[in-house]
């Protein structure tokens, strides 16, 4: 059966503000009508405080038609994805493995064409990328289809919805988020009652819809997450934040509604057609599996690089030092400990002593965490003595392994690259107290992040602890692709969090080479 949509983000700045609440009024009530069908596939989790009305909105909002929304090239999708395949990036060779494999294309629906703009999972989620998209491939599908790719599609791959595309000048000034930080446009509105108002806001493209500082629209720009990495093989999920704002409660919702929403579906997917997207999704592993240096084999001399080693990984559960701090280890990673003894001069050997040094500077080395809201204000402490492992907690995968988000200053720091996103200025409106401890505060950010699904003060700015595993193939990091490389994010941290003494040059080189094994 065909939605009715209205279609709230196509409204003209000339239009009055009368017809716009009345507009926004009816988008709502549409949305909460909605509702009964997500409660239907969905359970509440009343702990997490995620309304089915938000959940609802944001998929109305983003399922808004555009006067061009069809590619006009088709996708370049490979016969067959191998059981174990490799791909170059920057540092190597990235590994994808999928121990049901090999997956024929042709039958799987996350290769398949499931809504009307020519796109399908495969167009955000590719190999070569970590499964996800980077700015480097998405430039050089710009250049080869002259930028009518499925992925190029204004309706989310754009600045804005509306933005001009006629020519090819103007097809790189509207997608040149993605084509620069690998960011796809997202539409969250503003949750019901809730603690904050958007007092301001600056908008290059004009794409946030506000009918008043506590209704409205908001458009905010996101790194596509992996596909890959989701669960071990016993199908217990590593991923236990599901979306950066972790608005999703289920593998198969998120299917849903990236379908519906990103593919502009007329009709949900099947159920035969998510139990293929879901199953390919959890039961890919991705990580590196060489160096560039010296030809090295992350898998040599008793090392457990590369991803047939992940996919068998146990899950160890709560080794969080919030939620479990009697059962935490700080000893996540041991991927590389069987090159502690390695001693030598060749390329190869250098680049094995450093791995394993970064590997030990990931676990051991300690500096004090502060500032971080779903951290410090949690525990009551302000400066907490902790290791990158300490958020990173997930055994030899580098997620946070309970549930949860938490604001780690992005949009406060010099050192990232916020060029060409919105600012919204955000008040918390509530009283001061023990239920709304940031209010009266005002919070500058480019993205308010978790507190677009909850309404709540507290989760402006906090998204989720990805994966680490794969980085070298999927540059830019952090949802907003603020740091370029790397070494960026090593120097937000040591700025975020004033370390002193800060990460030395050998440092910072020895955690960089281990990660980019991740």
């Amino acid at each position: 059966m065909r939605r009715l949509i209205v279609p709230f983000g196509m409204f003209s700045s000339t239009i009055s503000t009368q017809f716009l609440t009345i507009a926004w009024i009816t988008y709502v009530l549409l949305a909460a009508a909605r509702q009964v069908g997500y409660a239907q596939s969905t359970p509440n989790d009343v702990s997490q405080g995620t309304p089915y009305w938000a959940i609802a909105a944001h998929a109305e909002a983003m399922r808004v038609p555009t006067p061009v929304d069809t590619a006009a090239s088709p996708e370049t999708i490979p016969p067959t994805i191998p059981k174990d395949s490799t791909n170059a990036d920057p540092t190597g060779e990235v590994e994808t493995y999928n121990p049901g494999g090999p997956t024929d294309t042709s039958t799987n629906a996350f290769f398949q064409t499931l809504g009307t703009n020519g796109r399908s999972c495969f167009s955000c989620h590719q190999p070569q990328d970590g499964w996800t998209i980077t700015p480097t491939d998405a430039t050089a599908r710009f250049n080869k289809t002259k930028g009518t790719d499925p992925v190029f599609v204004p309706f989310d791959g754009a600045t804005c919805f509306n933005d001009k595309v006629a020519t090819l000048a103007e097809k790189r000034t509207a997608y040149k988020l993605l084509l620069t930080k690998g960011l796809i446009r997202i539409a969250l509105p503003i949750p019901s009652s809730p603690q904050f108002e958007i007092s301001s806001v600056k908008d290059p493209y004009k794409c946030t819809a506000l009918t008043s500082p506590t209704t409205g629209l908001l458009s905010i720009y996101r790194r596509p997450l992996p596909a890959t990495n989701l669960a071990n093989s016993t199908m217990a999920l590593f991923e236990s934040t599901i979306m950066w704002d972790g608005r999703e409660d289920s593998m198969t919702q998120q299917a849903i509604d990236a379908t519906e929403i990103h593919g502009q579906t007329n009709n949900s997917p099947s159920a035969g057609d998510l139990s293929e997207i879901v199953g390919f999704e959890t039961g890919t592993y991705t990580a590196q599996l060489s160096n560039k240096v010296g030809k090295l084999s992350l898998t040599a001399a008793g090392a457990s690089g590369g991803a047939m080693a992940l996919s068998m990984q146990l899950f160890i559960p709560d080794n969080d030092p919030i939620t479990n701090p009697g059962g935490f280890s700080d000893n996540v990673f041991d991927l590389y400990t069987a090159w502690d003894s390695i001693s030598g001069k060749t390329a190869a050997e250098l680049m094995q002593e450093s791995v394993a040094r970064g590997e030990k500077i990931f676990n051991t080395l300690t500096f004090n965490i502060r500032g971080v809201r779903g951290f410090n204000d949690v525990l009551g402490i302000a400066s907490v003595p902790g290791t990158c492992a300490s958020c990173h907690n997930t055994k030899n995968f580098g997620n946070r392994s309970v549930d949860g988000t938490m604001e780690t200053g992005i949009d406060n720091d010099i050192v990232l690259n916020t060029t060409g996103l919105p600012i919204f200025t955000v008040k918390c409106t509530c009283s001061p107290g023990p239920s709304c401890p940031l209010g009266g505060q005002r919070i500058t950010t480019n993205d308010p992040g978790r507190a677009l699904i909850t309404g709540q003060c507290e989760d402006i700015g906090k998204f989720k602890v990805p994966s680490l595993r794969g980085l070298a193939a999927r540059a830019p990091y952090f949802h907003n692709g603020s740091a370029a490389t790397l070494t960026d994010v090593i120097d937000h941290y040591n700025f975020i969090f004033g370390i002193t003494p800060r990460f030395t040059t050998k440092q910072t080189t020895d955690l960089v080479n281990f990660m980019n094994t991740l």
